[in-house]
């Protein structure tokens, strides 16, 4: 039998290459990626998983591109990238994404969402998030379409946080530091705690949505490994590489002015919006709210909370903490020649992680 095609929506992005290497490892699928660049690094990466994958150039703001690119195929997974659009015009080429979607009889979507923090705080300014609320809207919109619309096209909503991976990386609002040899973390998440979420394991989830349509219709599926603290995620790093780590809290005022991120504070956060307009948000607006969430997620009784029980239902070999992560990360660096951890957190090792910082916040849709 041919495999069933998916579009793919952000293929290109950090979570959209293992999503397409868990699709098309197996021969049960074929995914179509939409992409700006198909020689790009990130596109060459994914045309060498086999032939099952196919490179189509275009864009997410286009609807012919859209409708070309969803046509003849059986599923799709959309996951704008919020950092290059902004929050508006992510909402608004999300949900055309969806009506075209139905229009070329797509029979299963999976929306790549983010938590809608702004409502789950009950609307408390301190914690609004563009890159989050924008998604969070969608994802919420989709669903409620999916009661009138889920037997010609079902859907679901893949709802994930800030990448672990990101807390080794560079050109990260969490990049570490090396203070007199301690690997160091300043960010202003006092007793706050992070849902964060390992890529390797976004690559289960999505097939799984996939694979069980009949259970996942209508779901939000919201991931994680944990609530980790920094406290326990420098520890987590000190007792892999034996390298001493530290967590330091700091002002929300502080970090702005003398943190990494400063220099981008008054930057619109996404990169092809315009601060001219009222709905734009700065990169410390954005972030501000970003920091608040989690400061108010400890414990798994804050803010954003996650059910772990249901997801080890789910995947019970998923990743649980960050230690097993740092563990499963060192060995995985040594045998691709990236070297130990406490090597590649070095400044001039870091790497980015997220595609913004490899293509250098270039303003194009």
């Amino acid at each position: 039998m041919a495999p069933r095609k998916i579009f793919i929506i952000g293929g290109t992005g950090a979570q959209g290459i293992p999503v397409i290497r868990g699709l098309v490892k197996d021969g049960e699928y074929a995914v179509r990626v939409l992409t700006r660049n198909s020689t790009s690094a990130r596109a060459r990466q994914l045309a060498s998983l086999g032939s099952n994958v196919e490179l189509v150039e275009g864009t997410f703001a286009s609807e012919t591109d859209l409708h070309a690119g969803f046509k003849d195929c059986w599923g799709a997974f959309v996951n704008i990238d919020g950092f290059n659009s902004g929050e508006k015009t992510e909402m608004y080429w999300a949900i055309r994404s969806y009506e075209i979607a139905l229009e070329e009889g797509i029979k299963f979507l999976v929306y790549g969402n983010l938590d809608f923090v702004y409502k789950k705080s009950g609307y408390d300014p301190k914690f609004r998030t563009g890159h989050y609320d924008g998604k969070g809207r969608v994802g919420e919109w989709i669903l409620q379409q999916n009661r009138l619309n889920r037997g010609r096209m079902g859907a679901a909503v893949f709802t994930t946080g800030p990448y672990i991976e990101m807390t080794i990386a560079a050109q990260t609002i969490m990049v570490p530091t090396i203070e007199d040899g301690v690997v160091t973390w300043k960010v202003p998440l006092g007793n706050g705690s992070v849902v964060h979420v390992a890529l390797d394991d976004c690559e289960y989830y999505v097939r799984w949505l996939f694979d069980h349509p009949e259970r996942s219709n209508g779901m939000d599926l919201e991931v994680a490994i944990d609530h980790i603290g920094y406290d326990e995620l420098a520890k987590a790093f000190e007792k892999v590489t034996g390298h001493p780590a530290r967590y330091i809290d700091t002002s929300l005022e502080d970090y702005w002015a003398k943190g990494d991120m400063g220099a981008a504070a008054e930057r619109p956060s996404g990169y092809n919006s315009d601060l001219k307009d009222p709905a734009a948000m700065t990169f410390r607006q954005n972030f501000t709210g970003f920091w608040n969430m989690w400061k108010y997620s400890g414990g798994n009784t804050g803010v954003i909370q996650r059910d772990y029980k249901l997801l080890d239902q789910i995947f019970p070999d998923r990743i649980k903490t960050a230690e097993e992560w740092f563990r499963r990360e060192e060995k995985k660096g040594q045998e691709a020649g990236l070297g130990s951890l406490w090597e590649r957190v070095q400044a001039k090792n870091l790497k980015p992680i997220l595609k913004i910082g490899e293509d250098r916040r270039k303003g194009r849709l």
